[in-house]
């Protein structure tokens, strides 16, 4: 048998459970998205589509041993505006299937490589954000008051509503019943944490969400016996369509609109799909592979290839659009998740569920979801976080701590883009300051000033160099020594040059290079 396959049989006591629980956390956000971006009760499976392919489909494709794809809260307002502009669901199919080839074309030509570009500050910053967000919009469903859907990520919700005034409101809609759900929930879900728990052979494989699931249906149950006004029903429930015959399940998939190629909106919709789930992906790629504690690294041209496809997979099926996503990329790595294969049994037990027994799930209270989300919030946001990036300085600090307010008052890519300013800011700074070393000794004919340039240097250094090089005082040599550089950018020299051929003779300074290269006209030599 080869190692591949061993390390498949070793994984999968890990992975199986691991794929439980993140079914538990997708289904109920998979439901939520496709209620928030359809705005219509008839199309909820185009989520649940979403899901299944994002397991199956991209998780089979991609490199990422732990990252999970699935219809994502970012892409909810896009979806929506592209409903009303395109003016039926299967021109927006279209839309998604276009947007996938966009991906594919994408990932072949390498354009992966801009996820090696969002600064570690950032990212951590966004997890951490993620992690309070799900705690703040997780509260109200805890108390039993459902109205925003499951998974919102935005401040401004479509109800009106914000993060912190929808907390207030639930306060005064508290169901007993839900409460006490979540309360048993959350201290089961701690107990399974602890240490002891995960020596004992059973609790190894059945993971605690599965518990807090079945608690919640056994709760909902008694206290329909003995306490009627405890029950949770209704909008309090998962609501899965539930098919009546094998004929009307597959009447919830759909097809695409092939006629809707001649709109030009749909080709505008497609791009905005592509650009939007691709920068998203990516940044849950950065943030995954950081949560892995084995610290691989995922092949980004490679997910956005696998995206494409699964993008092109559901829109030919009738599926909302597909990203990778941190909060079940999350859950995955919290409850033990290996190999790639927790991805793909999540997604397999999706369609099954859906298929076999969407009653038994619509028994399930959104109220024991909740509690497994407030657990996944907390671990993303522990404050031993706060306290590691304190420590590195406010180089790191001062762009985490801007990404964290930015996303949680505005949404996920506007915080990622004001937290990027952030840190790109510093960035730019410790440019500034390390482009070269300058040194100055005092000889009895005059000053002899040495910058000796890094081993790179880059257009980003040219700010830095000219105001050193302007205040070099007159009656001075200076020697610009480029021996220890690797490459010094063509507008670092042109610098250089106008100094030496313009500036120095102006103030009586004698420049003298070593290993510059000569700027004349258009060119160096």
């Amino acid at each position: 048998m080869s190692k591949s396959n061993n390390n498949f049989f070793a994984n999968l006591k890990y992975d199986l459970p691991a794929g439980l629980v993140v079914y538990l956390v997708a289904l109920p956000l998979c439901l939520g998205v496709a209620l928030a971006s359809t705005g219509r009760s008839d199309l909820l499976f185009s989520g649940i589509i979403a899901g299944f392919v994002g397991g199956i489909v991209v998780g089979s494709l991609s490199g990422s041993n732990l990252g999970v794809s699935g219809p994502a809260a970012g892409l909810v307002v896009i979806v929506l505006g592209a409903l009303d502009s395109l003016g039926s669901f299967e021109a927006f199919l279209l839309a998604v299937v276009l947007a996938g080839v966009i991906q594919v074309i994408a990932g072949l030509l390498k354009a992966g490589i801009v996820g090696y570009y969002f600064p570690s500050s950032v990212i951590k910053g966004m997890l951490a954000a993620i992690g309070i967000t799900l705690i703040l919009k997780e509260i109200p469903h805890a108390f039993g008051y459902d109205v925003d859907y499951m998974g919102d990520q935005t401040f401004q919700q479509s109800d009106g509503q914000n993060t912190f005034t929808e907390i207030w409101n639930a306060v005064d809609y508290i169901s007993p019943g839900a409460i006490i759900i979540s309360i048993v929930s959350l201290a089961l879900l701690i107990l399974f944490d602890r240490p002891f728990m995960k020596k004992i052979g059973l609790f190894k494989f059945l993971p605690g969400a599965l518990f807090v699931v079945l608690i919640g249906i056994l709760l909902n149950t008694v206290f329909a016996q003995m306490a009627p006004g405890f029950v949770m029903a209704g909008e309090h429930l998962v609501q899965l369509p539930v098919a009546s015959s094998l004929n009307e399940f597959f009447s919830f998939f759909k097809t695409p609109d092939f006629s809707a190629f001649s709109n030009p909106q749909v080709y505008t919709v497609a791009i905005t799909l592509a650009v939007v789930a691709s920068l998203e992906t990516l940044l849950s790629v950065e943030a995954t592979d950081k949560l892995d504690p084995y610290k691989r690294s995922t092949p980004t041209n490679r997910e956005l290839v696998a995206q494409g496809i699964g993008n092109i997979t559901s829109g030919l099926i009738g599926g909302l659009p597909i990203t990778q996503v941190i909060v079940r990329s999350s859950a995955n790595i919290d409850s033990g998740g290996r190999s790639k294969f927790s991805t793909i049994f999540h997604g397999s037990i999706l369609l099954l569920s859906a298929l076999l027994i969407p009653r038994l799930l619509n028994f399930i209270p959104l109220a024991s979801l909740a509690a497994i989300l407030l657990m996944v919030g907390y671990k993303l946001s522990k404050f031993s976080l706060y306290q590691s990036m304190f420590k590195l300085g406010k180089e790191q600090f001062i762009p985490f701590i801007v990404t964290i307010i930015a996303i949680l008052s505005t949404d996920l890519l506007k915080g990622i883009a004001i937290g990027m300013v952030v840190a790109i800011y510093f960035i730019l700074r410790k440019n500034f300051k390390h482009s070269y070393y300058y040194e100055k000794e005092e000889q009895h004919d005059g000053d002899v000033i040495k910058i000796i340039l890094s081993e790179e240097v880059t257009f980003l250094n040219k700010g830095s160099i000219n105001d050193t090089l302007s205040k070099i005082p007159a009656g001075s040599t200076v020697l610009i020594d480029g021996s220890k550089s690797i490459d010094i950018d063509y507008d670092v020299l042109e610098i250089i040059q106008n100094f030496r051929t313009h500036t120095a003779p102006l103030k009586d300074i004698t420049v003298l290079t070593k290993d510059i290269m000569v700027v004349e006209g258009n060119g160096a030599h």
